[in-house]
């Protein structure tokens, strides 16, 4: 990649999601929501603080991450489209990709 972030900039490919619903149903692009899931391709070295030290950042090259839903600049790079965002603009790191669970089953379980 020629892009290197600077601060708390984040370089992400957008994930997206499926094109047709459980049903069978097949979205056109109008119809579908903005995606908010990526993965990082590269991450800034972190912002300062008052005291001019560095803050590394929380997120790294690799993550998967659910962010802002329209946060970021979206820039093309050759084929590929991708987003710059700052790392304030990420909500969550996904951490695992187990089966979902529900709170009320774990609510539940934990019950017994």
């Amino acid at each position: 990649m020629d892009l290197q972030p600077l601060g708390d900039r984040l370089i992400v490919e957008v994930l997206e999601d499926e094109e047709t619903t459980i049903s069978g149903i097949v979205l056109p692009d109008t119809a579908k929501e903005k995606p908010q899931r990526g993965r990082v391709l590269a991450a800034g070295p972190g912002s300062r603080n008052d005291k001019g030290e560095l803050v590394p950042m929380e997120v790294a090259e690799g993550d998967e991450i659910v962010f802002s839903k329209y946060g970021g600049t979206e820039i093309k790079l050759g084929a590929d489209e991708i987003l710059i965002l700052r790392e304030s603009d990420v909500l969550a790191k996904v951490t695992g990709s187990g089966a979902k669970k529900s709170k009320k089953k774990e609510m539940a379980g934990s019950a017994a």
